[in-house]
């Protein structure tokens, strides 16, 4: 790293101490798996928690919770033994452009991928050796195979993105990175091991794009995956083995306002 370089990450470790705490977990989404044990509790509820985000954080923890609670607080066992009859009470749910269709269709994928393997990070390994999992290969397999029936609904793709449409996949990276990061402080879930620290990338929402722009690690001037890519390889620099710690500085200096610019 350069002299700049190293004044950045000397800021951002600063602020890391301040934000990467348990505190946060409390006001996050992430909060909402952290309630389960069961693996597959905590990765389904992980995963739509995930898929609601945006709008402010509070309404998407209302929202994954209303959903959670009409599935009697069960999701794993409400997906994989639900009756027909279960899913009438899902049919008004509906957060923003994500409606009844999109929910059922959620449900209908959760429930033949959890009938043929034990875990979600299943659906995003596909055809990927152990050793040489990249995360670009991952989202772009996983979407193909979220909607690889003939009777997926036009409309849902839009809820899952893809490196192929050149998306930022900012809630794809996000579940990614709540799944696969742990360490000493147990901030994140950290229950995935086949995908590797080191190879996450950045989830790139407004607040986290302003700042790193303020601090030079965006120079690219649109906001799609190539500014990801573009973001993750400038954390790297800062730490090879867990870039994107670093996350839950630049996201806190920016809903927090801790910056003069913001």
């Amino acid at each position: 790293m350069n002299k700049q370089q190293l004044k950045v990450k000397k800021e951002l470790d600063q602020y890391l101490e301040s934000y990467y705490t348990d505190a946060f977990v409390k006001d996050d989404p992430l909060s909402i798996p952290k309630r389960f044990k069961k693996l597959q509790d905590i990765e389904i509820s992980a995963f739509f928690a995930a898929m609601f985000a945006w709008g402010q954080r509070i309404t998407i923890i209302n929202k994954t919770n209303e959903l959670l609670n009409l599935m009697d607080d069960a999701p794993y066992d409400f997906i994989t033994s639900h009756q027909e009859k279960d899913l009438k009470k899902l049919l008004h749910f509906k957060h923003r452009t994500f409606n009844a269709t999109d929910l059922l269709y959620f449900i209908d994928f959760l429930k033949r991928h959890y009938h043929l393997h034990n875990s979600l990070e299943k659906a995003f390994t596909i055809g990927q050796p152990s050793k040489k999992i990249t995360i670009e290969k991952s989202l772009i397999e996983f979407e193909s195979y979220f909607f690889q029936v003939d009777y997926a609904p036009a409309r849902t793709r839009k809820h899952i993105a893809t490196p192929a449409r050149n998306s930022t996949c900012k809630r794809l990276n996000m579940f990614l990175r709540w799944m696969v990061r742990k360490d000493e402080k147990d901030i994140d879930l950290g229950v995935w091991n086949q995908i590797q620290m080191a190879d996450l990338l950045c989830p790139l929402d407004v607040h986290v794009e302003r700042v790193a722009r303020h601090y030079k690690l965006i120079s690219r001037t649109q906001s799609d995956w190539q500014t990801v890519i573009e973001l993750s390889t400038q954390l790297k620099k800062m730490d090879a083995k867990d870039p994107i710690k670093y996350d839950f500085a630049l996201f806190g200096i920016g809903v927090n306002q801790a910056l003069d610019f913001l």
